[in-house]
């Protein structure tokens, strides 16, 4: 059985962002699979989400609201940071010239025996760490 995809944030902040429709009902059709154990998320994913939409979205979430949509997403595997992840975000830094966070995203996908990272952020078609990126919305 092949292993799961990723998200990345930006597929989450799509599925709870009313700009733009065709990029929202896109990313929700990704997050319900999630919920059917297709995609896995990182700590630190959740973590982007939250400050997204605490401060960068008009209008700003309510943390109450923030709270509501972490917790929704709790059932979605989501990979830990450790030593090992940071480790591997540094390489990645330096194999692929990605920012150290993009890097940890990585990290987390390859620990997550993942077979593709949906992103909008990362290169379409690169492999990182042999997985390959995808855009969704392209």
């Amino acid at each position: 059985m092949p292993g799961p995809d990723f998200l990345d944030t930006n597929i989450l902040v799509y599925a709870y962002d009313s700009s733009d429709s065709q990029k929202r009902r896109i990313a929700q059709e990704l997050v319900l699979r999630a919920f059917n154990g297709e995609m896995v998320i990182s700590a630190q994913v959740l973590a982007e989400l939250a400050a997204t939409l605490l401060h960068k979205i008009s209008p700003a979430a309510q943390p109450d609201e923030v709270n509501a949509i972490i917790d929704a997403l709790s059932p979605i595997k989501a990979i830990a940071p450790d030593v090992e992840i940071i480790r591997r975000a540094v390489h990645a830094r330096a194999q692929y010239g990605v920012h150290f966070y993009d890097g940890m995203i990585l990290a987390a996908a390859e620990r997550g025996g993942c077979c593709k990272i949906w992103s909008e952020d990362l290169n379409p078609g690169q492999l990182y760490f042999g997985i390959p990126v995808e855009n969704p919305f392209s």
